[in-house]
């Protein structure tokens, strides 16, 4: 046996079904994208109206975005590329800190 089909065999069904769910996502917001008329792709937006995408090439100040927002309250945000969402550390790091009592940050 391979080391990659050992590895593969390694990995639990949980992780091989959220593999398969992030896939048919990534699939179906680029089926999404390429049935809608060419003028109108934007390359970002929802998948059911609840799981985020953004397609375009990611840019820093995107990037920057996704990660690090500190005047928003949410913990998790749309991701700079691909499907589903990135966790907003500076909520966390807000949360940490209210939690131990340090409030600079």
């Amino acid at each position: 046996m391979t080391d990659k089909k050992q590895k593969r065999k390694g990995r639990s069904p949980v992780k091989n079904l959220i593999g398969l769910v992030s896939l048919g996502l990534l699939v179906t917001a680029f089926v999404k994208e390429l049935r809608t008329p060419t003028e109108t792709r934007t390359w970002h937006g929802e998948l059911f109206g609840v799981v985020p995408y953004d397609l375009r090439p990611p840019t820093p100040t995107r990037i920057r975005q996704s990660l690090w927002q500190p005047e928003s309250d949410r913990l998790i945000l749309p991701r700079s590329f691909g499907v589903g969402w990135s966790v907003n550390f500076a909520r966390v790091v807000e949360l940490a800190n209210r939690r131990t009592g340090d409030d600079h940050a």
